[in-house]
């Protein structure tokens, strides 16, 4: 582990979950600066899953700028993501902290705002939004406007109270969509959730290998939302009827409303300034591929057991809330939340 960088000001603590590959390297010089600006006004941990050559590299690299470790030994998580938000939020000394993704890009007026909002919240849901924009980015773009013209979009970022996160013991990561766990988990053990429109983060895009390898698993994360799921599996059998009795203006008049809908999430809170008009476009493509990829996700839930996730197979896209609160603060129904104070346990403080 690196030493961490100079002491900040009580308040905020960030948790960065990451695990690189070689591959992966040609963006660290940018994550650096990135965590260097970011340690001018949080204390940063980042816990790292890496292979050993990459962890010494980046240990090397950040070292005065972030507290870096490896993910606690005693956490087992298929879902290694969680392995690295447990181990983090172990560490973390402020009541309020944020846990983001390693493509998601904060400045200051956010992490000022994931503050306040943290006051008077228990776990906060920006808004985040890609930027640069290529093409496949305005594609996954339709889906976030889609998501905010019925309540809010998923993000790759958190603000969570440490001590509501104590008290509910963490979260189970034996589940593909963790986001969707960590939310439920918070709603069940009685936490506040604030979901602000109009605060955004930025997000670097995927590259397209990437972009089109998250299909399916994206679509298996509505497993866990049946009736979403249920809207999407019906999209293919309507479009074909439509088509078999040539009612093409039908097709046409559904895309068009796809559009509309998209573009109400768009204007929502200000997101004119954010979102390009052409991603509310792409909502009728999205769908389509949604569509067909929650036939694929389900076939791969009855026929495969679940979609290949870290080398296995993944079922669970997330669990129902009467299973997390049957569950209770000492486990998970797969067996798995850990509470923070095994921190010391794992030989790290808590």
């Amino acid at each position: 582990m690196t030493d961490a960088g100079p002491a900040k000001a009580p308040g905020l603590d960030y948790v960065l979950p990451l695990r690189w590959d070689d591959g992966d390297e040609a963006g660290l010089a940018e994550l650096t600066d990135y965590l260097r600006l970011l340690a001018r006004h949080a204390r940063v941990i980042v816990v790292d899953g890496s292979p050993s050559p990459v962890f010494e590299r980046h240990a090397a690299v950040w070292a005065g700028i972030t507290e870096h470790l490896r993910p606690d030994d005693d956490l087992a998580f298929v879902n290694g993501k969680v392995n690295g938000v447990i181990t983090g939020m172990r560490r973390a000394r402020a009541e309020r902290v944020v846990i983001a993704d390693d493509d998601v890009r904060y400045g200051e007026a956010e992490l000022a705002a994931i503050g306040v909002l943290l006051g008077r919240a228990d776990l906060v849901r920006p808004q985040n939004h890609f930027d640069p924009l290529p093409w496949h980015a305005r594609w996954d773009t339709a889906r976030t406007l889609l998501n905010r013209a019925f309540g809010a979009d998923y993000p790759g970022t958190f603000g969570v109270r440490r001590s509501v996160f104590h008290e509910m013991g963490g979260y189970d990561g034996d589940v593909l969509f963790e986001n969707l766990e960590l939310i439920r988990t918070v709603r069940v053990h009685g936490g506040r959730e604030c979901s602000p429109p109009g605060l955004y983060v930025r997000r670097l895009p995927p590259d397209p290998a990437r972009f089109w390898s998250q299909r399916v698993r994206q679509a298996y994360d509505d497993l866990a939302q049946p009736v979403r799921l249920a809207a999407f599996l019906s999209v293919l059998p309507a479009l074909a009827a439509a088509l078999s009795r040539r009612r093409y203006g039908m097709v046409l008049v559904c895309a068009g409303l796809a559009v509309g809908v998209a573009e109400t999430g768009r204007r929502r809170a200000g997101g004119r300034r954010i979102f390009p008009f052409s991603a509310a476009l792409f909502a009728p493509v999205w769908l389509l591929e949604r569509a067909v990829c929650a036939w694929l996700a389900l076939a791969a839930r009855l026929f495969f057991g679940g979609v290949p996730y870290a080398g296995r197979r993944m079922r669970t896209a997330a669990h129902s809330v009467r299973r997390i609160r049957a569950a209770g603060p000492a486990g998970a129904p797969s067996g798995g939340r850990v509470g923070l104070a095994r921190g010391a346990e794992a030989g790290g403080p808590v």
